[in-house]
């Protein structure tokens, strides 16, 4: 079985976690989580102060005139390729219809523990869209995680605004002690007259498109999760993209986008800008997929005061995008009625 592979890197992260961290292989940073609930969200402010030692990696240059991707990777070290340092490496999964492969590694620098990548054997571009087997694997961890009575989600940052730090493609897996990211329990709250449709969290000032996917998705085989992670996944595109084309000021080139998924809801997020200017320090803080999910890091007492006082919401509005769900559904009764 596809999942098979899934459920023996999920079994092996406690003893391999613990060995890389003792080998210094992986630096575990601790961190504390303080509850901040605006929005109709309990928002997890997550305080770590150690963060500020950690060393300061170049973004990616994914400008206009940037050179490829791949090109800049030559250039530099690129962290996901082989050879990959043994105690960070858990190992592969290999999707059967697609034959894409992909590496599992820890995260090298974890605020969270058992957190790991799921990283393109082959060098693809972090700006290029998920696949449906990226999309069919992340989901294959998230049910493996289900039995073993864990629980995961999966988040990708898509694109230079994203919050991206490195330019391999890979999609990341974070552990949660919940039912879910803060903003999944928004979602599964919602009441829905079409399941099968894309939705946006009304409470939540910036664009978000949301689709809840079918009740007996995890009990699917990989050849039935395709079709159905495929199609949620362009449709909630398609929205970012409308959404980007609302926008005058968007800069050119590809659109930047978090994802976030979970076994049922996909989420994506169109963004504006990869950082917000914190009104009470004047300091950047950079803002990626897991901000969106309800969840964001600050590395000090001055930060973490700074984004309670201006709020969270309006710290990921100014990320973020207006939203023109509205708009978009009355464009979408057109196109209906025109057929």
């Amino acid at each position: 079985m596809s999942g098979t592979a899934q459920e023996a890197i999920l079994a092996k992260l406690p003893a391999a976690f613990d060995k890389a961290q003792a080998s210094g292989d992986l630096l575990f940073f601790p961190s504390t989580v303080h509850k901040h609930k605006e929005h109709d969200v309990e928002f997890e402010i997550r305080l770590c102060p150690a963060l500020q030692n950690k060393p300061q990696l170049p973004t990616p240059d994914f400008s206009k005139d940037a050179p490829p991707a791949a090109e800049q990777e030559k250039k530099r070290p690129d962290p996901f390729a082989p050879p990959y340092v043994p105690n960070l490496y858990l190992g592969e999964v290999r999707d059967e219809e697609d034959g894409a492969e992909y590496v599992i590694l820890f995260n090298k620098y974890s605020v969270v523990p058992h957190h790991i990548l799921m990283v393109t054997k082959e060098f693809q571009s972090q700006t290029s869209p998920l696949m449906p087997p990226d999309l069919v694997q992340a989901y294959l961890f998230l049910v493996a995680a289900r039995k073993a009575g864990r629980k995961f989600f999966v988040f990708y940052n898509c694109g230079d605004l994203s919050g991206a730090s490195q330019p391999h493609k890979h999609l990341q897996l974070i552990p949660i002690e919940d039912d879910g990211p803060p903003i999944e329990r928004l979602a599964r709250a919602t009441k829905l007259e079409h399941e099968d449709r894309a939705f946006t969290l009304q409470s939540l000032p910036y664009a978000n498109h949301v689709r809840r996917l079918p009740s007996s998705l995890p009990s699917a085989s990989p050849s039935e999760l395709e079709p159905a992670l495929a199609n949620a996944f362009l449709a909630l595109l398609d929205l970012a993209i409308s959404t980007v084309r609302h926008e005058p000021t968007y800069p050119p080139g590809p659109p930047s986008y978090n994802v976030v998924l979970t076994l049922e809801h996909m989420h994506v997020v169109p963004r504006l800008r990869e950082a917000h200017t914190l009104a009470g320090t004047g300091e950047a803080l950079s803002v990626n997929a897991l901000g969106f999910a309800g969840m964001l890091l600050v590395k000090s007492e001055r930060e973490l005061e700074a984004v309670r006082e201006e709020g969270v919401g309006a710290i990921l509005a100014g990320v973020g995008l207006k939203s023109v769900h509205d708009v978009q559904v009355d464009e979408h009764r057109a196109a209906d009625e025109r057929l």
